[in-house]
């Protein structure tokens, strides 16, 4: 994987972060959608592949990125096919950090050093190129307007944005009601996408135990079918 284009966790957190005040928002549920992004970005470079509601590593090479890398030796040693939702909301201490000091290394965002209360020292982080965190934005902005099936990464993204709740950031008030309500929509675009965002949101409620099942006939599920939320707790109690 070369650099010639940014990560679906960069973009997400530039998503994230707020130009006035330098903080992401969402930041409890971000560090669960970095670690779904990492995923969704891994399935593709081919690297791995949805398996009903659990993640399979079809190809262990490395793609260059180093912290995406790091992600898929963690998924290489589990050996079997691991669920997302249990990959998802495991410890994933300094994800957030860790992706800031990478854009600020790539010169996309500046540290800016202050305190709290005058005494405990805070950092914000400000975008240093502001075209690159308004052109994610007109892509969202885009699948949104014009009703148009996204490209997958775009719609993985917006899938991941929902997820953490970033909707009310971007499109607060009332009068963004239709824009999160089509943003929660789009995640019906991208099968992986879609697996990891519920994933998200699971853990966000809680549900991580509960394994999905698909709503199809007995049988094996197809790699890019949904799993519904159902499932029994016997299962959940064997994993």
């Amino acid at each position: 994987m070369g650099r010639s284009r940014r990560t679906l966790p960069e973009e997400l957190l530039l998503l994230a972060l707020d130009p006035a005040t330098g903080t992401t928002a969402q930041p409890q549920s971000l560090d669960l959608g970095l670690a779904g992004a990492q995923l969704v970005e891994l399935a593709l470079a081919g690297r791995i592949a949805p398996d009903g509601d659990r993640i399979a590593v079809v190809m262990p090479r490395p793609t260059g990125d180093p912290t995406l890398d790091s992600a898929l030796e963690l998924l290489r040693r589990r050996g079997s096919p691991v669920r997302a939702v249990h990959w998802i909301g495991g410890p994933r201490l300094g994800l957030r950090q860790t992706y800031l000091s990478h854009l600020e290394r790539c010169g996309m965002v500046h540290a800016v050093a202050g305190q709290m209360c005058g005494v405990l020292p805070t950092t914000r982080y400000q975008a240093t190129d502001t075209a690159i965190s308004r052109e994610i934005r007109t892509r969202l902005d885009s699948a949104i307007r014009t009703g148009v099936p996204p490209d997958p990464r775009t719609a993985a993204l917006a899938a991941l944005a929902h997820a953490v709740g970033l909707g009310k950031h971007l499109y607060p008030g009332n009068e963004g009601r239709s824009s999160r309500s089509r943003l929660r929509d789009l995640i019906r675009h991208d099968p992986m996408g879609g697996l990891v965002a519920h994933a998200v949101m699971d853990v966000q409620n809680g549900a991580s135990a509960q394994p999905r099942r698909s709503p199809a006939a007995p049988g094996r599920q197809s790699a890019v079918q949904m799993p519904s939320r159902r499932g029994s707790m016997a299962r959940a109690a064997a994993h």
